[in-house]
């Protein structure tokens, strides 16, 4: 019979502590408090999208995280992550029989808003059901079976496009062939002498050759097409499978006018807005969790109290919080298993020593 398996205190502490931190950099980035509406279509936010108002069969719509928990408390919601230049639909003519609690003066539609199954709790090409999906799943949005490629194995990974999405838009394939992390595998049509894909782009003419076209002299009237430069050594072959991107490649996309007009065409202008990624968006939300401690409830109520009560309770916290540790410390020593009695039994001793501790103080009158 194989020991079963035990996890200590500080275990479910730290993962408890991770998942503050994955929530802070996902919620604190949008507005737990007002609804976004008002701000028309935000770059970036969390969304959810509510089954018991729009059940599948009726219009997708998203509403933000302030109407999930205003508007759609103890509703049936699909966790969306975020998704970039969307405006909430809470209250809409989608929702028939629902009106926004946060913002009454709505419009009827978001025109702009784009949806996807994502929205009906479905995901993947194998259009996975929340939250199912999430137990195989490299992104929220694809599983990992279905990538077409093996997960690289790189700190520097950043961001990842599916080969749908690569499909859709074909000049990708040709950056992937340079910036992708591993490079994009590449059914060749060429013989293994000739498949060199170490890609030069041009002639060694110093760091000139690397840089992106936008940041080229503004005294040449035709800057060159970094694109085109790429192209010009590519080799024709079948591209397949997800793209795996690097730290900082946004920025080494060519951005002529040619590119940019391409870009804006296939809806990808966002591609040039470092600003635009998921983990920038993360930061904002640590730094804004970082900047308002004011939201923690405790210490809210500690600035409520005068500073020998503050004192008092601070003392008293670190106390409490170095006897558990010596307290669970002998479990820990002994190997034993801690039970609710034995956390019962801490607290009451905790409870008598108050009382003691109280039965001799005397306060100014």
């Amino acid at each position: 019979m194989s020991e079963e398996q035990t996890v200590s205190l500080v275990d479910v502490l730290e993962e408890d502590e991770e998942l503050e931190e994955e929530a802070s950099a996902v919620l604190a980035g949008s507005d737990s408090d007002h609804c976004s509406y008002p701000q028309g279509y935000v770059k970036r936010q969390a969304l959810y999208a509510c089954s018991s108002c729009t059940p599948k069969g009726g219009e997708a719509a998203g509403v933000c995280l302030a109407c999930s928990y205003k508007c759609h408390e103890g509703h049936d919601l699909f966790e969306l992550y975020t998704k970039r230049n969307f405006r909430c639909d809470c209250g809409n003519r989608k929702f028939t029989d629902l009106q926004c609690k946060l913002h009454l003066e709505k419009e009827e539609l978001n025109s702009l808003n784009k949806y996807s199954q994502n929205f009906f709790g479905v995901y993947c090409t194998c259009s996975r059901p929340y939250p199912a999906q999430q137990d195989h799943g490299i992104t929220r949005l694809t599983c990992s079976q279905h990538l077409g490629c093996e997960v690289p194995d790189c700190v520097e990974l950043q961001e990842m496009t599916c080969e749908s999405c690569m499909n859709k838009s074909p000049f990708l394939w040709t950056y992937a062939a340079h910036l992708s992390v591993p490079a994009v595998q590449v059914k060749e049509e060429r013989e293994e002498d000739e498949s060199n894909t170490t890609l030069p782009l041009k002639e060694d003419k110093g760091e000139d050759a690397v840089e992106p076209g936008c940041k080229r002299s503004r005294q040449e009237a035709e800057p060159s097409c970094r694109l085109e430069e790429l192209q010009a050594f590519d080799h024709k072959g079948v591209q397949s499978g997800a793209v795996f991107w690097p730290s900082g490649w946004r920025s080494k996309l060519c951005c002529c006018t040619t590119c940019k007009g391409r870009l804006s065409a296939a809806g990808l202008s966002f591609l040039l807005d470092e600003s635009d990624t998921v983990l920038a968006y993360e930061n904002k939300g640590k730094n804004n969790e970082q900047r308002a401690p004011g939201h923690d409830p405790l210490m809210s109520a500690l600035d409520q109290l005068n500073h020998v009560q503050q004192l008092e309770i601070i003392h008293g916290y670190n106390d409490m919080k170095s006897e558990l540790k010596d307290f669970l410390q002998r479990f820990a020593e002994d190997g034993k298993v801690v039970t609710p009695d034995d956390i019962r039994q801490f607290f009451e001793q905790q409870s008598r020593k108050r009382r003691r501790d109280d039965a001799g103080c005397f306060f100014p009158t």
